[in-house]
């Protein structure tokens, strides 16, 4: 037994298979038998089928000028890369979602004809810059728009659903940028797309109670918390510096001590620990202070060894 990893056209009608061999021996002439994974196939088949979607969305929210620059697709996600100058907001992904969900829940068929290169142009079909087609192409539409005409109409030879229901659901999970004037959106399908939403609804409930409040709140209420928590934090390193710049103790000299020591040689050294400068007064009364009142005890030993 073999897995497929990777298939190839390389000359005229031969396509040559990348396999792994997982049990057994394969021998050269030997006969194999081809058993297709339909569940892999069918979920590639739906995120294959999204990028379709996705694409004429795009364009309709963002303008004419995005062209696709590459895709992915895998059983579990798809990856679109298109041409857009900037950043899309979020409001721009909520609708480019919502249109392209809107051709799935009408589970209109997609169809898929072999027609001229000019013929297929003519008729409206989008084609790949760059890309080379052969003197017949094949063309693929999906769905309908208000017009009555197919919404999306590509040259692609890959491998398609049966009709835009089977795609189930398109989430999109991420968008980026790949490089100048070239996005990027990620996105799911189907049963994947669909455990991926439940996790992430399961997570925001547990948020939600932790926070004590509904799960449509929880955002405004997170907010709230974070810049409570900086308020507290500014104020708190407010309260450090006052403490570190003065809001020490004072210490009393006795006359003997004051003409062994030098009150403002004392703090200039308890000062250079705190990370501060200078200190003035008297030798019998002398204050100083510095930034960092985390080194308090720093400090202490500093005037310590400056006694001796």
């Amino acid at each position: 037994m073999a897995a497929v990893s990777d298939v190839q056209k390389k000359l005229g009608d031969v396509f040559a298979h990348a396999v792994t061999v997982k049990d057994g021996v394969l021998k050269r002439g030997a006969p194999v038998e081809l058993t297709v994974d339909h569940a892999r196939r069918t979920a590639i088949r739906a995120n294959h089928s999204a990028t379709h979607l996705l694409h004429e969305a795009l364009r309709l929210v963002l303008g004419d000028h995005v062209a696709q620059k590459g895709s992915l697709v895998s059983p579990d996600r798809l990856r679109f890369d298109f041409s857009h100058p900037k950043p899309i907001s979020d409001e721009e992904l909520r609708e480019v979602e919502e249109i392209a969900n809107a051709i799935v829940l009408k589970n209109e068929p997609v169809s898929t004809r072999l027609m001229s290169v000019d013929e297929a142009i003519a008729s409206g079909a989008r084609a790949l810059f760059g890309e080379k087609y052969g003197d017949e192409v094949r063309v693929v539409a999906m769905g309908t728009n208000a017009t009555g005409r197919a919404y999306s109409v590509e040259l692609c030879g890959g491998t398609h659903a049966s009709r835009t229901g089977d795609i189930g659901l398109v989430s999109i999970v991420g968008e980026s940028a790949v490089a100048a004037g070239v996005r990027r959106l990620e996105a799911m399908t189907g049963n994947g797309a669909r455990l991926r939403l439940n996790t992430e609804s399961r997570l925001l409930d547990g948020l939600a109670s932790l926070l004590k409040v509904p799960a449509h709140e929880a955002g405004n209420r997170l907010t709230a918390l974070i810049e409570e928590r900086r308020k507290l934090d500014r104020e708190l390193s407010d309260a450090r510096k006052k403490l570190a710049m003065g809001g020490g103790g004072e210490a009393q000299g006795t006359p003997d001590l004051t003409e062994r020591f030098d009150g403002v040689a004392l703090v200039r050294a308890a000062a250079e620990a705190l990370g501060g400068k200078g200190g003035g007064g008297r030798r019998d009364m002398a204050q100083a202070g510095g930034p960092d009142g985390d080194k308090a005890q720093a400090a202490l030993d500093a005037v310590a060894a400056a006694m001796g």
